[in-house]
């Protein structure tokens, strides 16, 4: 369960390590976010001036920007319709743009197979493990 003011790390190589959640998308009431959720959310930390090829080819994410970011994995147990229940280590997001592709190029750990049923499918191709 992610709610206002939670950190997540960066699951992406998109030149962010750290997120701070500030605003929930969905209803305008909405407590916590799940898996899948999109949240609005501010860098807490960003990678310094990276010098490879990556960085120069597109603008790097600097610190204290606000971006647009999916959830991942949250260290809140997800339980499943056939009863299987998953539970990750650590709560992590991938950031993305307007249209909801992902703004890195690679994503990195494991990540929740409702992905694909939301229509993230850029980011379960880009992913090495899909659970």
């Amino acid at each position: 369960m992610i709610q206002p003011q939670t950190h997540l790390n960066v699951a992406d190589n998109s030149g962010a390590r750290e997120l701070m959640c500030i605003r929930i998308i969905g209803a305008s009431n909405r407590r916590y976010a799940h898996i899948g959720d999109v949240i609005v959310a501010v860098i807490k930390e960003a990678v310094p001036n990276l010098e490879n090829k990556e960085a120069r080819s597109k603008k790097p994410l600097q610190r204290s920007e606000v971006v647009r970011a999916v959830i991942v994995r949250t260290r809140k147990e997800l339980k499943r319709s056939n009863g299987m229940i998953i539970r990750y280590d650590d709560n992590a997001a991938v950031i993305i743009d307007q249209g909801g592709n992902p703004k890195g190029t690679r994503v990195f750990g494991a990540i929740a197979l409702e992905l694909r049923q939301l229509n993230f499918t850029k980011i379960v191709s880009l992913a090495p493990e899909v659970l």
